[in-house]
């Protein structure tokens, strides 16, 4: 499915924006969401390190659940969402048709 985006565009002599939608290739639209993956990975990797110094520091008991649990609280507060990415994306578009 593809990834559209509305952006408003100033008219002149008008109040009232024109919403001009913005769309992806798919081309762009699979890169973005491969991005996205790989950060993903990259920051949950992250996050579970940081769930296990969290749980060292804190004298937690080492349970794997914990950890998990911590690092995907650290995930959910980190994580960059693809819509955002592909959002950003149809800003740059946009940017550049003006």
């Amino acid at each position: 499915m593809t990834f559209t985006k509305a952006f408003p565009k100033r008219i002149a002599k008008s109040n009232f924006p024109q919403w001009m939608d913005i769309t992806l290739s798919d081309e762009e639209e699979r890169e973005i969401e491969s991005k996205a993956k790989q950060e993903s990975i990259r920051l949950f990797s992250e996050c579970i390190e940081d769930a296990k110094k969290i749980m060292e520091s804190s004298r937690l008991k080492p349970f794997q659940s914990n950890l998990v649990d911590i690092a995907i609280t650290l995930f959910d507060k980190r994580a960059s969402h693809v819509v955002f990415w592909k959002e950003s994306k149809c800003r740059e578009k946009f940017d550049k048709l003006h």
